[in-house]
């Protein structure tokens, strides 16, 4: 009886003899005894008795009856068998004859039906054929889940879909939308791994065509025009699924709305300067300016669609490079293992 118990909270403890069982997830994980369990088994009982034998007497007297049989345990005036059956697998009962073997206890290990799995919030494993469905779901299936506006803090949905883009690779994009505020935002994140190398595009923009060419920028994408000395660093306006006049006008946003450019506190000269080069950009999305338009992804993770596909764009030009340090350095890999990491720890400890 004195034996120490460790119960889970979705063990089940059992003992046949008297048609006993504590079910799972009636009572909170314990350390305790086997005493203890009897206790708190009785204590439970007791604690509505006054009331039952005086609104139904008939079945308080037959609780009164299995109450004493629980106590009569706590004697052990017979042998008894006790049960802690746990699908988690994380109860114990002591062997206090350790470590030799205990006769009088024994350890059964099972596998998990697909119920109990389910109870312990527990996915069992697909088939591959599951997996190529799920996956298929996903493509087709818009995810929704709960988040707060960035501007008014009202209650908003965010909207999520996996999207394969053509001739490039997975993308995941969010969009979030304020029925309070009506604000809006979108962003997209990749949906693969870093690649081995950087991309560096470069599109001549000549007609106002190029206008509505998709954009995927990604955040750790930079811009560049040089015709207008401009560069967008990377982290800017996010990872956005655009076109390439959707991208333009971002940029212009971004420039107006600032208030440390364009405010009442900034230099008469600077404000002239960026209020030119927003009439720039409009140029360009008129198609009154030839540029030239510029994605410089260290993470290789950008992409500006090419109207030619699969054959090559005679105004779009596409480099592959090996990173530098200091970009790889930005891109948090210089520190990242992915191989021998174990190996490694274990010979330093």
């Amino acid at each position: 009886m004195n034996r120490e118990v460790v119960k889970t909270d979705c063990a089940t403890a059992r003992v046949p003899e008297l048609d006993f069982e504590i079910p799972a997830f009636s009572q909170k994980g314990a350390l305790t005894t086997i005493e203890g369990l009897i206790d708190r088994a009785i204590d439970g009982l007791e604690q509505d008795q006054p009331i039952r034998r005086e609104t139904n007497p008939d079945v308080g007297v037959k609780i009164d009856e299995f109450i004493s049989k629980l106590k009569h345990l706590k004697e052990v005036a017979s042998a008894f068998t006790f049960v802690l059956d746990d699908p988690s697998g994380n109860s114990f009962v002591e062997n206090p004859h350790a470590p030799q073997r205990d006769e009088a206890l024994m350890v059964a290990h099972y596998r998990r039906t697909a119920q109990q799995s389910a109870l312990l919030g527990i996915q069992e494993e697909e088939s591959n054929e599951d997996l190529t469905d799920s996956v298929d779901d996903l493509r087709n299936e818009v995810l929704q889940f709960a988040t707060n506006c960035p501007e008014c803090n009202a209650s908003a949905t965010t909207n999520m879909k996996l999207v394969q883009i053509p001739h490039f690779k997975e993308v995941i994009i969010m969009a979030t939308n304020c029925d309070t505020c009506g604000h809006r935002t979108n962003e997209v994140k990749s949906g693969g791994a870093i690649e081995l190398l950087g991309t560096k595009i470069t599109l001549h923009v000549t007609d106002l065509s190029d206008m509505i060419r998709d954009v995927l920028k990604s955040e750790t994408c930079r811009v560049e025009i040089p015709e207008l000395e401009f560069e967008l660093g990377m982290g800017v306006l996010g990872g956005k699924f655009t076109t390439l006049e959707g991208l333009l006008k971002d940029i212009q946003t971004l420039v107006e709305k600032n208030p440390f450019t364009l405010g009442d506190s900034s230099a008469p000269d600077r404000a002239e300067k960026l209020h030119t080069f927003v009439r720039k950009l409009q140029e360009i999305m008129d198609g009154q300016l030839r540029i030239h338009f510029v994605l410089d992804d260290p993470a290789g993770n950008s992409y500006l669609q090419n109207v030619y596909a699969p054959e090559e764009d005679p105004e779009m030009q596409v480099e592959r490079y090996e990173r530098l340090f200091e970009q790889n350095e930005e891109l948090g890999l210089n520190d990242m293992r992915t191989e021998s990491y174990e190996a490694d720890g274990s010979s330093t400890r």
